[in-house]
């Protein structure tokens, strides 16, 4: 079904939570039916979640996560309609981007953020950073408001932002730590990873890295 989109007039200051409660409000004025809220992490939604329920005018309706880590009773609430029949705010980092079709839901209300792991190769740690979603993740989010009739995203960027978004999310690879995969690779037998056909090939300096790791497992062989 289509899905109007709505920008505001200029972007925040990176992940402004104050303005998601603001225009969460604002949709629940505008709109008819549930609404889905697009948050990087649970440490975002708990913060949301908390300032939502301590808003007058959300005293009636069922503010509820969804992310990985509930338990399985808890993501079923969100998935559900409310038992005693109230409007429901589900608040979800992108683990409700794709597959799942939350009945009610008639609005998005997307912060425009996600969050990645990144790979150091200095520290030979892996850290997750809050980065900007891509024109696709943008899409598929839009998405979520028109799978059961017509709906309405908010988006909390400029159109400006908009045209100026990455077209695609960036593979996974191209940015991971490789170790694993090497280590998976000395079990198969395969001694120099570039001679694979990669659908995305890692970067170079990933690979001379997974190739050095190689080298040092067979000579411990």
């Amino acid at each position: 079904y289509p899905v109007s989109r709505h920008y505001l007039p200029r972007d925040p200051e990176g992940l402004d939570l104050n303005a998601v409660v603001r225009v969460v409000r604002t949709a629940l004025a505008q709109q008819a039916g549930d609404l889905l809220v697009f948050l990087p992490g649970s440490g975002e939604i708990r913060q949301v979640q908390r300032r939502l329920e301590a808003e007058p005018d959300c005293a009636e309706l069922a503010v509820v996560p969804l992310y990985g880590d509930l338990p399985g009773d808890a993501q079923q609430r969100a998935l559900q309609p409310d038992p005693g029949g109230r409007r429901k705010i589900v608040l979800a980092t992108p683990i409700a981007e794709t597959s799942l079709t939350i009945e009610g839901v008639r609005g998005v209300v997307d912060a425009g953020w996600t969050r990645v792991p990144r790979f150091d190769p200095r520290s030979s740690l892996t850290r997750l950073e809050t980065v900007r979603i891509s024109a696709d993740a943008a899409e598929q989010r839009a998405g979520r408001a028109g799978r059961l009739g017509p709906g309405v995203c908010y988006r909390l960027w400029s159109e400006a932002t908009q045209a100026r978004l990455r077209p695609r999310r960036m593979a996974e690879i191209l940015d991971a730590d490789l170790a694993p995969l090497a280590l998976e690779l000395a079990q198969w037998g395969v001694s120099d990873p570039s001679a694979l056909a990669w659908l995305d090939p890692p970067p170079p300096g990933a690979l001379a890295q997974a190739r050095a790791l190689l080298v040092e497992l067979e000579a411990l062989d």
